[in-house]
């Protein structure tokens, strides 16, 4: 009797554990957050969570490819991004250290928000992901399953603008007939910012 009742208990953790596991590696799945949904967006997540970067997966193949690039496979994956310096630089509180080229937020698997975004326009080696805190541990599968996916995307066409604080200049960044390029320009259409020391 002792015998089965062990058994009993190996059958149902070695089923609880595959449960688990199947569960902990199951494909994400990530709903990119239109431009026109931005406000419900920070309504639902952003104002009500405390966002963290720490703890995230990283994925260091990821590091060896320009933002630029990253860029490119993101619009391949995802699309135009939900934020860029047109939606932040006339907004009367703009201030330099906010001059992002894009940002990208998600909802993953229906309810885990997930913001990307490049910390220096073209000219980083890196994206900066933030998500809330309180869903750290669902993050580091997340960021395999977007990693992947992002490192084997191929290229889009997209053009973007910048504007660097350090070289207080305006760039157009976009990828176009197979070429990357990075070009200084005096200012966007309708965009303007001189940094005021």
């Amino acid at each position: 009797m002792r015998k089965i009742f062990i058994l009993l208990i190996l059958v149902i953790g070695i089923t609880f554990s595959s449960q688990t596991a199947h569960a902990q590696f199951k494909k994400s799945t990530f709903h990119k957050v239109s431009h026109a949904n931005r406000a419900s967006f920070q309504r639902k997540y952003i104002d009500k969570i405390n966002q963290t970067g720490k703890g995230l997966y990283k994925d260091s193949r990821l590091d060896t490819i320009k933002t630029i690039k990253l860029r490119a496979r993101l619009q391949s994956l995802f699309g135009n991004p939900t934020v860029t310096i047109k939606d932040l630089i006339n907004k009367p509180n703009f201030r330099p250290g906010m001059a992002i080229e894009f940002e990208y937020w998600f909802v993953v698997n229906g309810k885990y928000p997930l913001l990307v975004l490049d910390p220096e326009g073209p000219f980083g080696d890196e994206l900066v992901y933030t998500a809330a805190s309180r869903y750290i541990d669902m993050m580091p599968q997340i960021m395999r399953t977007f990693s992947r996916e992002l490192y084997n995307a191929k290229p889009a066409p997209f053009m973007d603008y910048y504007y660097s604080a350090n070289r207080e200049k305006w760039y157009k960044v976009q990828y176009k007939n197979g070429k990357y390029s990075v070009k200084h320009i005096q200012s966007p259409p309708n965009m303007s910012y001189h940094y005021k020391h």
